[in-house]
């Protein structure tokens, strides 16, 4: 089983087996305690960029900015949830050899798991457009240049870096995490600069609620933070990164797995109150309510704390558009080789999932709200790849002894059931409301 999954991945497309491009978990140990350890850790960084995209930056800031600091505790919800689906999807490739669509087109029947690969397509559309509106958006506020070429830009940027991954998965591991240091330095200057409030936040991070007008946001953030895609994308990631001869190394694995989503996805909360902490401190604390797009936040930055916050917030956006545009790209052909068993070339699958997003740019549609928008389509996609995670990695015969203890297939469900009713509870106040 391990051999036939390393021959489907697209990080070792062509090998001719697991130890012809699989580190032993023995030889990766022998290099040290540190090195060792620093060696084992990547694809959660990889998967942590998803959860700081643009899509984030426009519903914490818009969420900062209108409501202050009272819905922190809804990104540290979320971060905390991300955090458990992105290890049990972490653990099913490690355990099974297989990622989560290829397990999907293994285990549900055919229509099941046609439906799913065809919504995940469209979630792939959703991810995107927050991807590329907020890359364009980025280079707009740096070097002037219009919406609609700076979006061709970035495609032709994350392209750049997907090829490194053709050379290895380290360089792809190392030039995503590269990127996410430069969006959290960015982030953590603007947030030094402007000085948040120790006791806003403690009250943020108690549960409260600011009307039926916050719902949205809410559903944006969780949008936004639990990304559907790099559920599907963490299994690929995992799933023959490291060649491990039984289950006590498949064991001794997982635990740098654990490891490795703590940090990277802690990495990933902090970013994301940070940026809510900035709109509360700057634009709420000064009755500025109505910053509701990406520039008028850079604008305001740099009329209220400087020219040089401007430029990191730009700097940031841009870092987090071109590397989860990267990322996406990947994940979408994760999702279509395990759903279906088919590869497109990269050119025609970026060309298609960025269409919707040049039409945005393109017709000149705010860009903030576009962005908004695509994380509640997001938050309507979570289900499908959560509740599936949940069935599989409860099953004994997928999972051997790693399958899910009852209490962690409880709260699993529990966060897919929350989610699914809080999607539900929007259709009706959006329609009949």
């Amino acid at each position: 089983m391990a051999g036939d999954s390393v021959l489907q991945t697209p990080l070792a497309a062509g090998a001719e087996s697991p130890r012809s491009v699989e580190p032993t978990l023995r030889l990766l140990r022998s290099r040290g305690r540190i090195r060792g350890m620093v060696a084992l850790l990547g694809p959660a960084f990889v998967a942590a960029v998803a959860y700081i995209d643009p899509g984030n930056f426009a519903t914490n800031f818009s969420a900062g900015a209108k409501f202050g600091y009272t819905l922190a505790w809804v990104i540290v919800a979320a971060n905390l949830m991300a955090m458990l689906v992105q290890y049990l999807s972490a653990k099913t490739g490690v355990a099974t050899g297989r990622d989560l669509p290829e397990l999907c087109r293994e285990h549900f029947p055919r229509a099941v798991s046609r439906g799913l690969w065809v919504q995940a397509e469209l979630i792939a559309m959703a991810t995107d457009l927050a991807e590329f509106v907020g890359a364009a958006v980025g280079l707009n506020l740096l070097f002037d240049v219009p919406l609609f070429p700076a979006g061709v830009i970035t495609a032709v940027v994350a392209f750049a870096i997907l090829a490194l991954e053709q050379r290895g998965y380290r360089r792809f591991e190392l030039a995503i995490g590269g990127l996410l240091g430069i969006v959290f330095l960015g982030l953590a200057y603007d947030l030094a600069r402007v000085g948040p409030d120790p006791g806003g936040i403690a009250a943020g991070l108690v549960p409260s609620f600011a009307g039926t007008d916050s719902l949205l946001i809410i559903a944006g953030i969780i949008g936004a933070t639990v990304m559907p895609h790099v559920v599907y994308l963490h299994s690929a990631l995992t799933k023959s990164r490291v060649f491990c001869r039984d289950d006590s190394e498949r064991r001794e694995l997982l635990r740098f797995q654990r490891l490795d989503v703590l940090i990277g996805l802690g990495a990933a909360g902090l970013i994301n109150l940070s940026m809510l902490f900035i709109a509360a401190s700057l634009f709420n604390r000064t009755g500025r309510l109505n910053v509701d797009s990406i520039q008028a936040a850079h604008t305001g930055l740099g009329r209220m704390v400087g020219g040089g916050a401007a430029l990191a917030f730009a700097v940031a956006l841009l870092a987090s558009g071109l590397s989860s545009s990267s990322v996406g790209t990947y994940a979408g052909q994760v999702v279509m080789q395990g759903f279906v068993r088919r590869r497109i070339p990269l050119f025609v699958r970026r060309g298609l999932t960025m269409l919707p997003a040049l039409l945005v740019l393109g017709l000149g549609l705010p860009a903030t709200d576009s962005l908004v928008v695509s994380q509640v389509v997001l938050s309507f996609g979570i289900p499908f790849a959560l509740v599936p995670l949940v069935l599989l990695t409860r099953r004994s015969d997928i999972m051997g002894s790693f399958v899910n203890r009852p209490v962690t297939t409880a709260v699993t469900g529990c966060i897919a059931s929350v989610i699914i009713v809080l999607n539900v509870y929007l259709l009706y106040a959006t329609f009949f409301g």
